[in-house]
């Protein structure tokens, strides 16, 4: 029972935090240090989502068949420099692997 009690309770503060920004945001102004901050959080995010599925895991840099991966990733990479949008990355990047493995 307290395993559902504390999912419950997680769902409810996760639910809240993000409602708070929905219906206060236009009340609140951040400060210039948190805005400047938050400009990271998509290349971050990014970048927790494509090493280590690129380093394989636990196994890291261990590159033998992973090649589709890393050029996946080096597209993506050459993408969201360009250009700078993260969904046009993540879909580039993932039609890339799916190209790759397609072909090969």
């Amino acid at each position: 029972m307290s395993v559902w009690a504390t999912v419950l309770a997680a769902g409810i503060i996760t639910y809240l935090s993000r409602a708070s920004f929905i219906t206060a945001g236009d009340r609140i102004t951040l400060p210039p240090t948190v805005e400047r901050s938050l400009r990271y959080v998509a290349p971050a995010s990014f970048a927790a989502i494509a090493i280590p599925a690129t380093l394989n895991g636990d196994r890291f840099a261990n590159f033998g068949d992973d090649w589709p991966r890393v050029i996946a990733v080096v597209v993506a990479s050459v993408v969201i420099v360009r250009w700078r949008n993260v969904p046009a990355s993540l879909l580039i990047g993932m039609a890339t692997l799916w190209l790759i493995l397609g072909v090969s």
